[in-house]
């Protein structure tokens, strides 16, 4: 019957038997606990509810989380083995020496002797009515009516020295289980490099280690003490405990009377509880410890990720700042030919519109001619070459930045989970991974489908029609410089033609100062105001290009930055809850030490 379903009465009814000669362990079965109104069992029920309530929330946000199988079967199986008997686990080298320990620990010839590592296989034994043998798989059932075994289990395990591929399932399986672990090594090799690094494995499961110094019968008296504080200092100076060592000659059967004390109250009911109680709470904390750490190396990733959302973000807003300044200085080659149109139209007016040319007022188209070739000159050939370098600049320079969000996307891709990381990666790792794909597609497939002279034809018609549009020109201008010469010269033919009609109605020519400087201020007025549209036009058209640049890489961006936010989030809330579950592990075992009177 399992320890924890016992009732107290039961506990009350049982006694003390003396064992027989050399079976130290046949008949150490439980004590009454000294307890008068069951206050004691009221305690342990409500350690175990809280215990199994613990294992079960930390197996909850595990799940949530996609962690690994075998940690939430371990927590699991924490939780079904409260019920189960106490699990009594014997470790050591190959020819340490565990199975005659055991058979000389129950008195009996229970296991065989003197098997090769090749052969060995993990050995549980278990209370049957009858002695039977079970093999499954690379573990033997053995069943020997011995009645200690009703309460307590006892695995034997192949040597730490020769464990091969599918003896792991020592510390993936019966290790974690464990409520007692005695560690047994040999008098003339002892606590050897493997010892060692599998005693270090056992105890990050804080599993309570009791350390059987075998064949002492081959050293001296002062040896065997040599031997014994070897192995002590050792593993305090390994794993910072002072641990219980027992020299025993198990060939001999001696020193057995010291160990058998210690089990008999190690091992009574109350030990027993505190070693039972305590066992699911050292996977709890090494499974809690193992995950937060993992959480704390998948954020990391995230960190990582994030750092790039925001590096791309500020590298966005970076390039809408240089654009627009590199953009004002490129506008303003472009004013420049425009406001030189404008002097020299202004100082065409002033030589133009005198008594020594008035027979030539009355030839308008003449005065068109000239003026164009005067006033306009390489004006529209110059702007057309400003406006094509502008727009060949504004293409060029999305491509720089499509470019440059592809390789560090791609360089992001590559640095994966790794490491603890690996056991909470579950879909997020398929899921980033594609993301940070879907986003490199995108920006390689522009950069793939990219053709700067379809591009740049775009983008200049574009801008044609936004300033023909803004200008109130009929459309059909082939270029930015015939726009803009159709403007200025415009504002001429206007202000010419006003004069000429002037001059042809019998205006007395005494007006003609009055007149020079009204066509002036209309030219300049003209000229500035088509001017002022013109460039609006440009900058307008400009800063819709430059956002929708901008805003393509965010639509892109987009769901891989709300995955990693999200994903950030859980992660941090996870660490958060695991903490706090560890923080109640913690407590729950303040309580079970107080049970079994000294720490586990």
């Amino acid at each position: 019957m399992p320890i924890l379903s016992q009732s107290v009465e039961a506990r009350g009814r049982e006694v003390v038997r003396k064992p027989a000669r050399g079976a130290y362990l046949a008949n150490c079965t439980s004590v009454p606990l000294p307890t008068a109104s069951g206050v004691l069992d009221q305690a342990t029920r409500a350690l175990v509810r809280d215990e199994r309530l613990v294992l079960g929330r930390i197996r909850e946000l595990l799940v949530a989380q996609g962690a690994t199988a075998d940690a939430i079967e371990q927590l699991r199986q924490a939780e079904l083995d409260l019920d189960e008997p106490f699990l009594l686990v014997i470790v050591g080298e190959f020819n340490a020496g565990k199975s005659a320990f055991i058979n000389a620990l129950m008195g009996d010839s229970i296991l065989r002797e003197g098997v090769t590592p090749t052969t060995a296989v993990i050995t549980r034994v278990r209370y049957a009515p009858t002695t039977i043998e079970r093999r499954e798989g690379h573990i033997l059932e053995v069943g020997f009516p011995l009645e200690l075994l009703r309460d307590v289990a006892i695995v034997d395990t192949p040597g730490t020295n020769a464990i091969l591929r599918e003896h792991e399932e020592i510390t993936s399986h019966f290790v974690p289980r464990a409520d007692l672990v005695l560690f047994v090594t040999s008098a003339d090799r002892p606590f050897t490099e493997t010892e060692r690094a599998f005693m270090q494995r056992i105890r990050e499961w804080g599993k309570k280690v009791v350390v059987v110094l075998n064949k002492v019968d081959l050293l001296s008296e002062d040896q065997v003490g040599e031997q014994v504080e070897f192995v002590r200092s050792g593993v305090e100076r390994l794993l910072g405990f002072r641990p219980q060592v027992f020299p025993v000659s198990a060939r001999t059967r001696s020193g057995f009377s010291t160990l058998e004390d210690f089990v008999r109250t190690t091992l009574d009911e109350r030990g027993r509880l505190a070693l039972k109680l305590s066992s699911p709470l050292g996977v709890a904390e090494r499974v809690g410890r193992t995950f937060v750490m993992a959480a704390e190396e998948k954020l990391a990733v995230l960190s990582a990720d994030m750092q790039l959302v925001e590096s791309i973000d500020r590298q966005l807003t970076n390039y809408r700042e240089d654009m627009r300044r590199d953009f004002a200085f490129r506008l303003q080659e472009l004013e420049n030919i425009i406001n030189e149109m404008m002097v020299r139209g202004l100082d065409y007016l002033d030589s133009t519109l005198r008594f020594a040319r008035v027979i030539d007022l009355f030839r308008q188209k003449v005065l068109q001619q000239e003026f164009e070739r005067v006033v306009v000159g390489d004006a529209p050939e110059r702007i057309d070459r400003v406006a094509h370098d502008l727009i060949d600049w504004m293409v060029d320079q999305d491509l720089r930045l499509w470019r440059s969000v592809t390789e560090q996307v791609d360089q992001r891709r590559g640095a994966g989970v790794e490491g603890p990381a690996q056991r909470l990666a579950g879909s997020f790792e398929y899921d980033r991974r594609a993301l940070l794909g879907s986003l490199g597609q995108t920006a390689r497939g522009v950069l793939q489908r990219h053709n700067h002279e379809r591009e740049a034809v775009q983008l200049a018609a574009s801008v044609r029609d936004a300033v023909t549009q803004a200008t109130l020109l009929e459309a059909g201008a082939v270029g930015l410089g015939a726009v803009t010469m159709a403007l200025v010269g415009g504002a001429a033919a206007d202000v010419t033609g006003l004069f000429a009609a002037s001059v042809l109605a019998g205006i007395g020519l005494w007006v003609l100062p009055r007149k020079r400087s009204q066509a002036k201020a209309q030219f300049r007025a003209r000229t500035e105001e088509l001017r002022g549209r013109l460039l609006t036009a440009l900058k307008d058209e400009f800063q819709r290009e430059l956002e929708r640049s901008i805003q393509r890489i965010r639509d892109a961006l987009a769901p891989y930055a709300r995955f990693v936010r999200g994903e950030r989030e859980r992660t941090e809330s996870f660490i958060e809850s695991l903490r706090a579950e560890l923080a109640r592990v913690a407590d729950l075992r303040g309580q079970v030490e107080h049970i079994g009177g000294e720490p586990i």
